[in-house]
């Protein structure tokens, strides 16, 4: 069973970043302070800390596409994938990549979007169609 990891971003407006958790992603809040919110990022523990300046981005290519570094992100279902992603393009969310499928006909090939936070942290989520088979597959 895996266990709940814990990540804790900078952002730059807190109230913000609590609308964009609570209300696009629907993440629950959990604890806070002042210059800090818990969510509940999908069974995670995704800690918001403000902070004078938001980690800078850089983009690496993969499979066609410019991947934001740093990212985060969450492993889903096919099923949870898709509702996730109609419920974000009903939302008119602005994503980084939008809904695709990578590496298609091998053996890593995945369904993934990109968006970021409205601190310009990037998200990931992605869904294989046999996990088992998949998440660590090589060549």
């Amino acid at each position: 069973m895996l266990t709940p990891f814990h990540l804790a971003i900078g952002v730059h407006d807190l109230e913000a970043a609590e609308r964009f958790y609570r209300e696009v992603m629907g993440c629950p809040v959990g604890r806070r302070g002042q210059d800090w919110i818990d969510f509940n990022f999908m069974g995670h523990q995704v800690v918001c800390h403000k902070v004078a300046n938001v980690a800078q981005s850089f983009e690496n290519p993969v499979d066609g596409d410019a991947v934001p570094i740093p990212h985060f992100g969450v492993v889903l279902t096919q099923s949870a994938f898709a509702t996730l992603r109609d419920r974000l393009l009903a939302q008119g969310v602005e994503f980084v990549i939008e809904p695709t499928t990578r590496f298609l006909g091998e053996p890593g090939e995945q369904s993934i979007m990109f968006l970021r936070d409205p601190s310009g942290n990037a998200i990931e989520f992605k869904a294989f169609k046999d996990i088992e088979l998949s998440l660590f597959a090589t060549d």
